[in-house]
């Protein structure tokens, strides 16, 4: 971090390229490249459809495409993606392809670590016509048995990786749900475990925190969170003749939740990001409507410009903390089909690898 003022590290998601089971559900040849195209717009100002511009509508099976992501990651200060991992219990896994080759190929020879996205997939997740709720995919939790294998064949050998991002020596590794709590506490006892027998010093384990306080994640051995519930405030917290104007559009017309980038942005913070062991988020946009169509949830408003400012913000809660610390969590790299991404764009092309560029390197 030598001469940046931030640890940034990205979300990606590892999803544009078929999979069977996606052609089972969708159709052949399925990614959320359909869901993007053919996203419409659902109210008046409505940006819709984001088109991708410098690197169009890749495929992540080609490793040219996964080589300028990382430049266009590095232009922009970032430290390293956080790959969303998909295990499902009992050896199941999905869009594993691009880390796998990631690690098998070494290249590109830039940072990472894993997310587990661990939660069931449904119809309506990526149903814009929302006529269906069908579970697609149970995440289960299956006992130590699998927990080990899921240690030993998926982890470990990204963790032993030499680009494998880590805080204390420790390789970092977040957790989406942590509402099975019981289990994950156990999951989290046994991969420690584990870690220490194969020669790692630990694990740096990360919660997304929702409803449960800083002292209930902390009790199921986590080391740090990250906040999520703090979007949903500020949406119920916004004036009542706000909300009522909004329930109004909603019911009569169909339209999509909203709020206003700026005011996300004002009160996306609080006091418990100043403690070192909570990571600020920044989120440069966000637009759930390409996936549930009028049942997403838009965050209108988002400039480059106005992204720069949210970064300034996030970057005061980094001030007193330790270098290795000095964490934030870019919400997301690449997810377009929540409208949630950095990428070069047709309408700001690369303005938000410029925003960041210009707030997170050091005078």
């Amino acid at each position: 971090m030598k001469n940046k003022k931030a640890r940034v590290i990205a979300f990606y998601l590892p999803q544009f390229h078929p999979v069977p089971e996606n052609n089972e559900w969708w159709g052949p040849g399925f990614t959320e490249w359909h869901c993007v195209a053919n996203a419409k717009p659902l109210y008046k100002g409505h940006h819709q459809p984001n088109i991708p511009a410098d690197l169009g509508f890749y495929d992540l099976r080609v490793a040219e495409t996964r080589k300028l992501q990382v430049e266009m990651a590095k232009e922009a200060g970032v430290e390293g993606f956080c790959y969303w991992h998909y295990w499902f219990g009992d050896g199941k896994r999905l869009l594993e392809r691009p880390i796998n080759e990631v690690l098998a190929s070494g290249e590109p020879d830039f940072p990472f670590c894993f997310g587990w996205a661990n939660h069931n997939w449904y119809q309506k997740l990526w149903d814009p016509s929302g006529s269906g709720d069908k579970l697609l995919i149970e995440q289960k939790y299956l006992g130590r048995e699998d927990y080990e294998e899921h240690f030993m064949t998926a982890l470990l050998p990204a963790f032993k990786d030499k680009r494998y991002i880590q805080v204390d020596g420790k390789p970092l590794f977040v957790i989406y749900a942590i509402d099975k709590k019981e289990e994950i506490k156990e999951i989290i006892k046994v991969w420690r475990e584990l870690a220490l027998q194969n020669g790692l010093e630990g694990i740096y384990f990360v919660a997304v925190q929702r409803g449960e306080t800083k002292e209930e994640v902390k009790a199921l051995g986590f080391d740090a969170m990250y906040r999520l519930q703090d979007y949903l405030k500020t949406y119920v917290n916004q004036p009542y003749l706000v909300k009522a104007w909004q329930f109004l559009n909603i019911k009569l017309l169909n339209t999509p939740r909203k709020i206003d980038y700026e005011r996300l942005s004002d009160n996306l913070y609080t006091d418990q990001h100043h403690d070192e062991d909570t990571i600020p988020t920044i989120i440069p946009n966000y637009d759930h409507t390409p996936r549930s169509g009028s049942r997403g949830f838009v965050i209108s408003g988002s400039t480059p410009d106005l992204f720069a400012r949210q970064v300034s913000k996030a970057l005061q809660f980094l001030k007193n903390k330790k270098e290795d610390k000095k964490i934030l969590f870019l919400v997301s790299w690449n997810e377009w089909g929540e409208g949630n991404y950095m990428e070069p764009d047709r309408r700001f092309g690369k303005g938000y690898i410029k925003a960041l560029r210009k707030v997170i390197f050091k005078d």
